[in-house]
């Protein structure tokens, strides 16, 4: 089988191209990406000689629907995405140029090349956000309700592939994962920036709404269900990928300082960012059922691994320092 894999040089795109190599070793994998400030090439630096790499926009449709044509491409992973909720903010048109129109670009060549399957990753965010005192989940039959640019970007992208589906024919499955956290993980999501921070001593900044809970998968758990839905998965289906556990903000800056022996006095509060959801919980009863998939990296060795991994890793992170493009405050001034 041959995969194009976009975002391949971001966090979870760098982990499936590893996996997937290591996993299926006579595929042929391309990955593509556009490099922008969170693509790091150095995140493929390990496989490298294993891929072939492609510097491009999944936005330009003449470059995708040659590469796809060219490279015999069998099946399309999209993990290239603006994420970062903070910066959608500050920047929102940005998210919906790659993330809904450059879907549909995606979409297009995909469908004008005729792939075998065009597999979309998307987020528990479309769904909105739960009150804390719920017992409620989301399911793949939740009302979408984006609260934010950045979550209104992904629904967007979501409706764009069922509509390929639905008018073309496109083969396509979906998947809504929650929180991902593991190495590779640009440092301005929240694991990677509370224990870069807290290495060297600075202050872990914690949103005002220190009770707001996250559901937290493994990037390795993630890139295993992406695979059993590409295996087994029904084509025009969704399939909600969650580990639940959950925790809170608090919870896991004091996870990340215990495995590094720093003092909680690190921990400072920041104004909350505007439309900060509350807490998200998917109910991933349909992957476990039907595909037999199940979560595997228990969530405290999970952390203390990834924390461990960027404190034996600085000269990955510290050129990104500088990198990051929001800061956590600029919507206060």
């Amino acid at each position: 089988m041959r995969l194009l894999i976009t975002g391949g040089a971001g966090f979870i795109g760098s982990n499936f191209v590893r996996y997937w190599v290591d996993a299926h070793p006579d595929d042929e994998v391309v990955a593509l990406d556009l490099l922008t400030y969170a693509g790091n090439r150095a995140n493929l630096a390990d496989v490298e000689d294993r891929i072939l790499f492609v510097h491009g926009d999944i936005g330009d449709l003449s470059l995708v629907e040659t590469l796809l044509g060219d490279q015999s491409i069998d099946v399309v992973v999209n993990f290239a995405a603006e994420s970062h909720n903070s910066l959608a903010v500050i920047d929102p048109g940005r998210f919906f140029r790659t993330n809904v129109i450059g879907t549909q670009s995606l979409l297009e060549a995909a469908r004008r090349v005729g792939v075998a399957r065009f597999h979309h990753i998307s987020t528990c965010e479309v769904y909105g956000d739960l009150p804390l005192d719920t017992d409620e989940t989301f399911t793949e039959e939740s009302s979408y309700r984006p609260r934010t640019p950045y979550n209104a970007s992904k629904a967007g992208a979501d409706h764009a592939v069922r509509a390929y589906h639905e008018t073309y024919g496109l083969p396509v499955t979906i998947t809504n994962c929650c929180n991902n956290y593991g190495p590779y993980q640009f440092p301005e999501k929240v694991i990677a920036l509370f224990t870069t921070n807290a290495i060297d001593d600075r202050p872990l900044p914690l949103y005002a709404s220190t009770e707001n809970r996250r559901e937290w998968l493994h990037v390795l758990d993630h890139c295993r269900a992406v695979d059993a839905v590409l295996d087994r998965g029904t084509v025009g289906e969704t399939y909600n990928v969650g580990s639940g556990v959950e925790r809170s903000i608090t919870q896991i800056a004091d996870g990340v300082l215990d495995v590094l022996g720093k003092p909680l006095s690190l921990k400072t509060i920041v104004p909350d960012r505007p439309g900060h959801d509350r807490r998200y919980l998917l109910d991933s009863s349909k992957i476990k059922s039907e595909l037999g998939w199940h979560a595997t990296i228990p969530f405290e060795k999970g952390l203390a691994d990834t924390v461990t991994w960027y404190a034996a890793n600085r000269e990955w992170w510290t050129p990104l320092l500088d990198r990051a493009p929001v800061e956590e405050t600029a919507w206060v001034r």
